[in-house]
């Protein structure tokens, strides 16, 4: 009777075991069938917004720098010691003014000792002429005393150019800078005795994007803010670099800059209003719409209810929206939401579209 009983408790146990085992196999087959998750998963819901064409008045804004209009050290031609100084720090002096002397004395008598000699060929020069008429020199021994007066002549202009070179003027009309040497000194042409720039006009020099150099024409017109100023200041476009840098991938442009003020100095920072035009047929999406990449930027485009990832190129933005440049067109449903938890190909339900 006990022994009857154990196979019955034995015949049990297996076939509970085997209705587990079955239990799990089914389980698991379902699990590989839909991924872990429950079949007939319903679509996502999330918000849209529908592309249309907008008139945009496309500006950008970049820092730029205010320069001088011109701008250079002023070294010395000649070595020598300066015996006048005529800088004032800070003063405006015209083109040609007078800045400092350096000793000439020696040059100086060069000079007097060549026009002595000078004087005594002149002589030779005119008796030769004269015996020459007569035959009583040969042509050559003439050429070679007129050509010993040429030398001397030559031999004067050199040092009357040496003396030049010891009269350090300015160049061009501007603001002087500090001095760095006094009276007294000597000075190599290596040496600075100053600076000098023009700052009665500027120029005002930025970077724009390389996407819109083909904007960019000599004569437009760019307006530009300084820290502290009351007003807007304008500049005209004069030139551009000849390629666009490497770096950030940006076209350098320089613009010049005549309405200057006590505002507007040398060296300031300035944000620089770049208008590209009004452009009717701009497009643009919600900010939040947009997932940036490593390489580029995508947007979600609802494609009959299944979420598609589509590359785009973006333009100019603002506080709340960004120009596609290319990659989307008129009447594409872009997805502004759950953005995040959306794969490309799953499926999506509009819950809000803005249009």
């Amino acid at each position: 009777m006990i022994s009857v009983i154990q196979a019955i408790l034995k015949l049990t146990g297996c076939l509970v075991l085997f209705y587990s085992l079955q239990g799990c196999g089914n389980t698991e087959k379902e699990k590989g069938a839909t991924g872990g998750r429950p079949k007939n998963q319903p679509p996502l819901q999330v918000e849209g917004y529908v592309v249309k064409p907008f008139t945009l008045d496309q500006n950008i804004e970049v820092p730029g720098s205010l320069l001088p209009f011109e701008q250079t050290e002023i070294h010395p031609e000649v070595a020598g010691k300066v015996i006048m100084l005529s800088i004032t720090e800070g003063a405006f002096v015209s083109r040609g003014t007078l800045l400092a002397r350096l000793f000439d004395g020696d040059l100086r008598a060069q000079v007097k000792k060549l026009n002595v000699q000078l004087q005594v060929a002149q002589k030779t020069q005119e008796r030769q002429s004269e015996l020459l008429k007569i035959g009583g020199i040969s042509q050559q021994d003439y050429d070679l005393s007129a050509l010993n007066v040429i030398s001397i002549r030559s031999d004067i202009h050199v040092l009357e150019a040496d003396i030049t070179k010891t009269y350090i003027r300015a160049p061009f009309t501007g603001k002087m800078g500090f001095k760095n040497i006094s009276i007294g000194a000597y000075v190599t042409p290596t040496t600075i005795v100053t600076t000098i720039r023009q700052v009665d006009k500027l120029k005002l020099e930025f970077a724009i994007p390389e996407k819109y150099n083909s904007k960019v024409v000599n004569g437009k017109n760019v307006t530009f803010t300084v820290e502290g100023a009351p007003k807007k200041y304008s500049a005209k476009i004069i030139a551009t670099e000849s390629s666009i840098t490497s770096e950030n991938r940006s076209l350098k442009v320089r613009a010049q800059v005549d309405n200057v003020d006590k505002f507007v100095t040398a060296g300031a920072f300035a944000k620089v209003n770049f208008n590209m035009g009004v452009n009717d047929q701009a497009l643009m999406v919600p900010t939040q719409a947009i997932i940036p990449g490593a390489r580029d930027k995508k947007v979600i485009i609802d494609r009959n209810g299944q979420a598609t990832f589509q590359t785009v190129v973006t333009g100019t933005r603002d506080s709340a929206n960004v120009q596609i440049v290319s990659g989307v067109a008129v009447g594409d449903t872009i997805i502004t939401t759950g953005i995040l938890q959306i794969k490309p190909g799953n499926k999506i339900r509009i819950s809000s579209l803005k249009k």
